[in-house]
């Protein structure tokens, strides 16, 4: 990573920090990640043990939130306003620092507009592809039932026949 870009990336921390919301340390980090507020998450990369924060891409890419990584854990806590060192942090509002975060990620205003268009019309077509598949679920959750239904009703009549047989043996060995 070259250091214009990581000087990008603190300094959005910076004007998020006074203009938004950033959470700072891994498990606010983890929580807003969790949550699906933050907007893009910053990683440490000399965090030792590196377990402490190797949970976080993952993460990142399965709730689909861009994640970055900074050189020094050192820089990232005076990015984020404290006087300790801070593994990762998240900004959930970008505020002022919105631009420069596309920027960061690569976002152009090309390159949203087609995204935008492009999530339109999947979205259009996707409650008509829900509402054939609930329908189909309901179809397989009725024939289901009517199978164990159908399945329970020889059950019963057995079971009540067995227990009649289990009363009248004990009358006979009484007689």
């Amino acid at each position: 990573m070259s250091d214009e870009l990581e000087k990008k990336i603190l300094e959005a921390v910076e004007i998020a920090r006074t203009t938004g919301i950033v959470r700072k340390g891994t498990n606010e980090t983890t929580k807003a990640v969790e949550r699906g507020q933050a907007k893009l998450v910053i990683i440490a990369k000399d965090v030792d043990p590196p377990e402490i924060v190797m949970h976080l891409p993952p993460l990142c890419e399965e709730k689909n939130i861009p994640y970055v990584e900074v050189s020094s854990k050192d820089e990232l806590g005076r990015a984020a306003g404290i006087d300790v060192r801070c593994a990762s942090a998240a900004i959930v509002d970008p505020g002022d620092a919105k631009k420069l975060i596309d920027e960061i990620l690569g976002k152009g205003k090309k390159e949203e507009k087609v995204e935008e268009k492009k999530e339109e019309k999947p979205e259009e077509s996707k409650p008509e592809e829900k509402e054939q598949k609930t329908e189909k679920e309901e179809a397989k959750k009725d024939e289901k039932e009517q199978e164990t239904v159908e399945s329970k009703e020889p059950e019963e009549k057995q079971e009540p026949e067995k227990e009649e047989s289990k009363e009248e043996e004990p009358k006979e060995e009484s007689e």
